[in-house]
């Protein structure tokens, strides 16, 4: 992204201890001199802010801050939408394969407040459609279902949560035999996971005290004990059996589509793949990536290209390009994340088989 032209003034104080980040009427700040930007050599400009007396420069407000190779920032965006492995993004590159997983995090931890803060917070005004897109972490022995709830007439994503789940289906001997090792040393997905998640999906959805939203979804028994959990909030669940011909009468034809454009998009969502997401964190970077693409900038319909789903609900009144998206950077300090949104921004999603992995945590950006 480009600097700040020279007539940049900050809108506030990025520290999130000032009394000033969130608010900026009556803040005074003064230059602090400059300092030289090590990828590039260009000349950037820093300030102090006049209360807390922390200091900061125009960088600070960019969405590649800290990052050394911030030119390859919209390059790697673009190959997480175009079915590449992060290895096929880095050779494409000429970068490494962990500069690529760095990145996917930086633009899914930005889309994720981008969303946030552009998604309706109102009842929806249409019927909703559920469903749960089925893939893997690390290996087939740990599946994990995206469960998504869409607008039915918008194709609008509202809300995704992640659920572990156990691995099911028809398993040679030796597969189960290695299935109940993995669970001993490691242990089994919660059997609830699925309606805890839905409820979760649904709860960001359709606010408490909403009038009656239907909810659409195939024959799942964990939806209707997901729908039950959620108080204040009037729910008229309607089925459509998962055999039913995924055609546009189907009434899941908004979350089929989504699915679809899912599996054809993501390298880590094949069916039979070695690009396949190693951590559920990683996987949820990249799905907020799809969802800010489908909801803002994407056609809901390639062949009428009449407008975005976002456009549909009123969000927006045009596409969104991706230089507007990723202008400025978002301040997880500055836009509130409901509780159960938190763990994902924060890198705290779970791996069974990589019990000790990273977090995401701020060592010397604010």
């Amino acid at each position: 992204m480009d600097l700040p032209d020279r007539d940049f003034e900050p809108p506030f104080c990025p520290n999130p201890d000032c009394d000033f980040h969130t608010k900026s009427q009556g803040w005074r700040f003064k230059k602090d001199g400059t300092h030289a930007r090590k990828c590039d050599q260009r000349s950037v400009q820093r300030y102090r802010c006049g209360h807390c007396r922390r200091s900061f420069s125009t960088q600070t407000y960019a969405t590649d801050y800290w990052l050394k190779r911030p030119d390859v920032l919209h390059p790697v965006l673009l190959g997480l939408l175009s079915c590449s492995g992060f290895r096929q993004i880095a050779r494409a590159q000429g970068i490494s394969p962990s500069t690529v997983a760095l990145h996917s995090g930086r633009l899914g931890r930005h889309m994720q407040l981008f969303h946030e803060t552009w998604r309706p917070k109102h009842a929806p005004r249409e019927p909703l459609v559920v469903d749960g897109f089925e893939t893997f972490e690390f290996s087939q022995y740990w599946p994990t279902h995206l469960n998504t709830v869409v607008g039915a007439e918008s194709h609008f994503i509202y809300a995704t949560t992640l659920a572990e789940l156990r691995r099911k289906g028809r398993m040679t001997k030796e597969q189960k035999i290695r299935r109940a090792q993995l669970e001993a040393l490691h242990g089994k997905p919660d059997p609830q996971a699925i309606e805890k998640s839905v409820r979760d999906a649904l709860a960001l959805t359709v606010p408490v005290g909403s009038p009656e939203v239907v909810v659409r979804s195939d024959e799942h028994k964990a939806y209707p004990r997901a729908l039950r959990a959620l108080a204040g909030r009037e729910l008229r669940h309607e089925t459509t059996s998962s055999k039913r011909a995924r055609t546009p009468q189907n009434p899941l034809f908004a979350v089929n589509t989504l699915h679809r454009l899912m599996r054809h998009d993501g390298a880590n969502h094949k069916r039979e793949t070695i690009a396949c997401s190693k951590r559920n964190q990683s996987m949820w970077y990249r799905d907020s990536v799809h969802t800010v693409w489908r909801n803002y900038v994407k056609h809901t319909s390639e062949a009428r290209k009449d407008a975005s789903p976002a456009m549909r609900i009123g969000v927006t009144d045009r596409l969104l390009s991706w230089p507007q998206i990723l202008s400025k950077r978002l301040f997880v300090t500055r836009i509130p994340l409901p509780e159960s949104q938190q763990p994902y921004y924060w890198g705290r999603i779970p791996t069974r088989q990589i019990p000790n992995a990273r977090d995401h945590r701020l060592r010397y950006a604010f």
